[in-house]
């Protein structure tokens, strides 16, 4: 079917398909036209799609499948995507609304500054996982394709970061829970609006983002790792 009609059905896609180099334009090309253009495999896309459309699917011996290389570029694309549009969208509504508040509403500072521990958290975790991470899965993966084994020296343990990921949510949902429960004084409804609505778009996102995270690539991960240790 056409791309366009799956996007202008589910218009949450879009920050999905943009993350992959897909832009909006999409004329009345199919989704494998599309994916041929951008040189996407076809099958990866549209798990990832559904996955995301629907918290109950989720294929996880499908995605295992796919090569660790996939995976992680899929995991690097979105982490990219949450530092150049996600976080500074968020912040442009956050600016917008505290400077259109009044200053008797005492929760604004609060509000600030769980946005920003949220953005600083964040931002270490994604350097980490393009510094640290993603390599050393990327190392391992090509050092068994060679029947090289690792030293034990070289083996590092990554358990840590699902909770620095469930901070993450707990974070986000902190913030949106503050702005229904316990603004105060006057502000404007609609710039509120725009807040929340772009901390749950990213809440969602994060979700869905750590599924493949932590229930495909780090089984995967493991997997390799006990190959390693057999050699």
């Amino acid at each position: 079917m056409p791309m366009s009609e799956v996007v202008e059905e589910n218009t949450s896609l879009i920050p999905v398909i943009n993350r992959l180099g897909i832009r909006l334009g999409l004329q009345d090309k199919t989704v494998r036209e599309i994916c041929e253009d951008h040189q996407i495999d076809t099958d990866f896309l549209l798990i990832i799609i559904n996955t995301f459309l629907n918290e109950e699917y989720f294929p996880e011996k499908r995605l295992q499948a796919f090569h660790v290389s996939q995976i992680i570029d899929y995991l690097s694309k979105t982490n990219q995507y949450y530092l150049r549009f996600q976080i500074p969208n968020i912040a442009r509504h956050l600016e917008s609304f505290i400077s259109h508040s009044k200053s008797n509403n005492a929760t604004l500072s609060l509000i600030g500054k769980f946005f920003q521990s949220f953005k600083e958290q964040l931002t270490e975790q994604i350097r980490k996982d393009a510094t640290e991470w993603f390599p050393y899965c990327l190392q391992l993966s090509r050092q068994l394709q060679h029947n090289v084994s690792f030293n034990q020296e070289e083996m590092r343990s990554f358990s840590d970061n699902e909770t620095a990921d469930d901070s993450l949510e707990a974070v986000l949902a902190d913030l949106k829970s503050i702005m229904i429960k316990h603004l105060s004084g006057d502000f404007d409804e609609n710039l509120c609006y725009a807040v929340i609505f772009a901390v749950s778009s990213l809440e969602k996102d994060i979700k869905q983002h750590n599924r493949i995270r932590y229930r495909i690539l780090s089984p995967l991960v493991h997997k390799m790792e006990l190959l390693n240790n057999m050699h």
